[in-house]
């Protein structure tokens, strides 16, 4: 990871704190980081990306890979889906499925694999694992770290 601040918001124009959520289905940031981040610093955006970028790494990179980063680039920029270049590109994959049908998608065609404990799970499958997880690694940031306590 570059030492770069990263300031553009994750927004993926799917907020689903409008409808009481705490979390954002879409982007996976909390309601108060939505609605202050017009008045946050660009050192606050950066460490919000930075903790998103850190766990859609962690749910993306052990299930695929980048083999042909160029070819990445190229594919999504010819297929017009905005991606954050300033993200570690594993994090593109998260905007691929975003954009894309996965029922019809070729890896291969974006210089993507998946990994081989994985081979055997449908794509749509790993979508639909992908977004859990993500969603529950910031769920779990959430309840250990900003969440009210009755108890302190």
């Amino acid at each position: 990871m570059d030492d770069k601040l990263i300031k553009r918001t994750p927004c993926i124009g799917v907020c689903s704190t409008t409808y009481g959520d705490d979390i954002c289905r879409g982007c996976r940031r909390f309601r108060h980081e939505i609605t202050s981040w017009i008045n946050y610093s660009d050192l606050e955006k950066n460490i919000i990306n930075r903790r998103l970028e850190k766990f859609k790494i962690i749910v993306l990179e052990e299930k695929f890979l980048v083999f042909d980063l160029d070819k990445f680039k190229e594919g999504l920029n010819q297929s017009k889906i905005r991606f954050n270049q300033d993200l570690e590109p594993i994090c593109w994959v998260f905007d691929l499925f975003r954009s894309l049908n996965t029922e019809d998608l070729n890896l291969k065609d974006f210089g993507l694999e998946i990994q081989k404990n994985f081979v055997a799970t449908p794509l749509p499958q790993l979508k639909e694992d992908v977004n859990k997880e993500f969603y529950e690694l910031s769920l779990a940031h959430y309840q250990r770290y900003i969440q009210p306590s009755f108890f302190t």
